[in-house]
């Protein structure tokens, strides 16, 4: 006899997701949605003439959550079909409604706009999470706003920046792809009502051959179920390029959080910034001393997958044949249900991560006087020059001196002792006290801060603010 450890579950379940977009996901949302989905359909109707009584409305609306599963895979075994296996499973306990139940539908009309209803649903979960990942980076990019770094380019030190500036191209990157996420949300087109083909004649036939009703009709459902964006035509599906078009919102959101998690875990490295480490926490079983960046490492694992895992959504939809063919629909199961499932993980990981970032202050500060020597060279020469020295001869002293102390560095392994040279010089007319202004790391930031501070103002502040949730999203989804 197995029990549940004799059994695979998947990782999204047990270590990963969270409540909300499981449920999004689930079988008791996807059964249930073609409950209201038979509903909409046989109230719009109703209303356009056919013989469907309020009392089998009523007996309908009042058994939606009534869902024996048992019955349904009893009835699937039988039929070999999941939508007929759920209609007499509906029927059973809506007896009344039962010769109404689907009428003049294809599969596709619960299956499809089920899967939209989701997605779309799916895609407001997402933009509530990937907000409060924003507000979260915006904290932190105002507190250090100011704090000189080291800049990196080809990860080989470069100008400096700041800590907070850092977090602005973060927060930029997930900007980017919260306006793509609105633009696609915004433009979910449902599947509505077109039957077996897409040509709507099941329902031409019932309204006798009235093709305003049937054209109401669509509307009328489509309305019902909460769209304005309808499919003008379709085959029997609706095209699979909707379903890449979402999916690449993820894939695009999974770029992000890939370099994010990837810097930070350069900067674990490095010792200046590190995600949360909780007290308890174990970094390795062998190496007591670790501090494994394990959150951005899984980040970039599920990101991975992401990005991967989209381009089944590619694939999909070159190879539907004519109105439609069946090797979707498993491959769809797997590739929509758990690219979502992966990228509500990855959101949750980062809203850990970004709500409690470390950073090492005095290692910055320590990299950055053992760099800037070297990056102040030109000043040096600049403000000797203010001094009354010639240009030329400071360029060359400089360059001795810098040759010098990057030997030390580099074949000693010892300090760098640039400035100790350039003040024991006496061609070159400056004292300490000139040197230690000259090297003040503020004045190497530039308009970091004034540039973070402007970008949070004009383009941050006004997306979280129209978009904003409560952060335990609640009442996002009806679990």
């Amino acid at each position: 006899m197995m029990n549940e450890f004799d059994r695979f579950k998947t990782p999204f379940e047990e270590r990963y997701s969270s409540k909300e977009m499981l449920y999004l996901f689930s079988p008791n949302k996807k059964f249930t949605t073609w409950r209201k989905l038979w509903i909409a359909l046989a109230e719009s109707e109703k209303e356009l003439g056919l013989n469907i009584t309020q009392e089998q409305i009523n007996e309908m609306k009042s058994h939606i959550e009534d869902i024996d599963f048992e019955y349904a895979k009893e009835m699937e075994k039988k039929f070999r079909h999941d939508v007929m296996a759920h209609v007499h499973t509906f029927g059973k306990v809506c007896p009344s409604a039962m010769p109404i139940i689907h009428l003049g539908a294809t599969s596709a009309f619960v299956g499809d706009n089920t899967d939209i209803i989701v997605m779309k649903e799916a895609l407001e979960l997402v933009r509530s999470k990937l907000v409060a990942v924003l507000e979260n980076l915006k904290t932190f990019a105002l507190k250090y706003k100011d704090l000189p770094a080291l800049g990196f380019t080809h990860f080989q030190p470069a100008q400096l920046t700041t800590v907070g500036k850092r977090a602005a191209l973060w927060m930029q990157d997930f900007m980017l792809d919260l306006e793509n996420l609105v633009f696609e949300h915004s433009n979910i087109r449902f599947r509505g009502v077109k039957g077996t083909t897409g040509t709507q004649a099941s329902f031409l036939h019932l309204f006798n051959n009235d093709h305003e009703k049937v054209r109401q009709l669509d509307k009328l459902v489509s309305s019902k179920m909460g769209f304005e964006k309808v499919f003008g035509v379709s085959g029997q599906t609706y095209t699979r390029k909707q379903d890449s078009r979402i999916i690449a919102v993820l894939a695009g959101f999974a770029e992000s959080a890939h370099k994010f998690a990837t810097d930070i875990r350069l900067l674990a490295n490095l010792k200046e910034v590190e995600e949360p480490f909780e007290k308890n926490q174990i970094g390795s079983s062998a190496m007591a001393y670790k501090r494994n960046p394990m959150r951005s490492e899984r980040v970039c694992a599920l990101s991975r997958f992401i990005i991967a895992a989209s381009s089944n959504t590619y694939y999909t939809h070159s190879v539907q044949w004519f109105e439609r063919t069946l090797d979707d629909s498993a491959n769809r199961r797997l590739s929509i249900s758990e690219t979502f499932l992966a990228a509500d993980a990855v959101l949750e990981l980062l809203l850990n991560i970004t709500s409690g970032l470390v950073v090492y202050e005095k290692v910055i500060a320590k990299r950055i006087s053992e760099e800037l020597p070297f990056m102040a060279t030109e000043n040096i020469i600049m403000e000797s020059v203010q001094h009354g020295a010639d240009r030329q001869e400071m360029h060359e002293q400089i360059r001795i001196h810098s040759m010098e102390a990057g030997k030390r560095i580099k074949q000693d392994g010892l300090d760098n002792d640039l400035l100790k040279r350039v003040i024991a010089d006496d061609k070159i007319p400056l004292n300490e006290k000139d040197i230690e202004r000259i090297l003040n790391p503020k004045e190497f930031i530039g308009r970091a801060p004034e540039q973070t501070v402007e970008f949070i103002e004009n383009e941050i502040d006004p997306l979280i603010s129209r978009y904003k949730t409560n952060k335990n999203f609640e009442g996002i989804v009806n679990v």
